[in-house]
């Protein structure tokens, strides 16, 4: 037998062995587990809560000395690590364990920071908590709000104050720009809601993905896009921090109240860290710099994803939107895609400055 022979059959007979050992693997994980929902094979959800279940296996338990904690890249990622400062300090001390910021530039890469256990706790957005909660195994417990309620959001609909447009009837054959293909109410939402007036996205008008809400509400301002699709919520956090004026807009559109961003923790950590996170997420209280950052929220709200999450499911359902692996495989395609779209544009602009 020559020595390619011997060498293919080798890699043959290895490959197999991956294979069977996969197939094994697989087939221990089904015996395991009678119930996972729409959760990823690696996840069980026996409770039917709809968010994957602690380990049963100590050994699969983590217990890190250092707690990596992240927060949607909606807008400027310094400007969140700065507002979550005094909350990690307080989530240190809480669990005796050190808290460091991970900045992230995407909902693809925070979804995957987390499922491949670089990331134990997150405020993950609206549209995105889906892909987190099925992928990643993310539990959400909490939004943001205050003793009476959760913190909510409605999708609004901007354009220029001095533009012609008055209603969404006029925007049809004009250039919309949506955020990001996971986005709520920048995208998902959009799709689901606005057939149902009269107009829908790619047929009636041209969407092009702007990246982020403020760079949707930016684009409006300097002319780039008719009009945009964005979150109440961001859209008047950059009008308290001076960032843009409300007279320079119009809101021709209004939908009912959203869910803003979850906040949670990865389904295997130990069981007792997670009674101390969860009691620091319950007890912490926004000091006034943090509660001005939010519009108002002045603690985390207690949240259950399958009830209060149901709304947002409903929209993915309606548009088709999978919180699957090839479902995020195609938003971090379309990520990227924006994202060097967004680069080459800053870079003819600034070349024809």
């Amino acid at each position: 037998m020559t020595k390619i022979t011997t060498r293919v059959l080798f890699y043959w007979l290895t490959v197999q062995m991956i294979l069977a050992a996969g197939l094994l693997f697989s087939s221990a994980m089904a015996a395991d587990c009678s119930y996972r929902g729409d959760l990823d094979d690696r996840y069980c959800d026996e409770n039917r809560d709809m968010v994957a279940d602690t380990p049963t296996d100590p050994k699969e338990l983590k217990n890190p000395g250092t707690l990596v904690f992240s927060y949607t890249p909606v807008e400027d990622p310094a400007v969140y690590k700065d507002a979550f400062a005094d909350f990690q300090k307080y989530l240190s001390d809480k669990t005796g364990k050190k808290v460091i910021y991970y900045s992230v530039h995407s909902n693809s890469a925070q979804v995957e920071a987390m499922r491949s256990g670089r990331l134990h706790i997150a405020g993950f957005s609206t549209g995105p908590t889906g892909y987190a909660v099925n992928l990643a195994g993310y539990v959400p417990i909490a939004v943001k709000g205050t003793e009476k309620e959760f913190q909510g959001y409605n999708l609004i609909v901007l354009v220029k104050a001095d533009s012609p447009y008055k209603t969404m009837d006029d925007l049809k054959g004009k250039v919309v720009a949506h955020t990001s293909v996971s986005s709520n109410s920048g995208n998902l939402a959009p799709r689901a809601l606005f057939p149902k007036i009269g107009i829908t996205p790619d047929e009636d008008y041209k969407v092009v993905y702007s990246g982020k809400h403020d760079q949707s509400v930016m684009g409006v301002l300097s002319g780039d896009y008719d009009a945009a699709p964005v979150a109440s919520d961001v859209y008047e956090r950059m009008v308290e921090a001076g960032r843009v004026k409300a007279k320079d807009f119009r809101t021709i559109y209004t939908s009912a109240r959203f869910p803003t961003s979850a906040f949670g923790y990865a389904y295997d950590l130990d069981p007792e860290l997670v009674a101390k996170i969860k009691a620091a997420f319950a007890s912490y209280r926004f000091p006034p710099e943090m509660q001005e950052t939010f519009g108002g929220a002045d603690r985390f709200y207690p949240i259950n994803y399958k009830d209060d999450w149901q709304v947002v499911r409903d929209i993915a359902f309606a548009t088709g939107t999978a919180y699957s692996k090839n479902g995020l495989q195609q938003l971090a395609e379309k990520e990227a895609a924006d994202a060097a779209k967004k680069r080459q544009a800053e870079s003819a602009g600034a070349k024809a400055q």
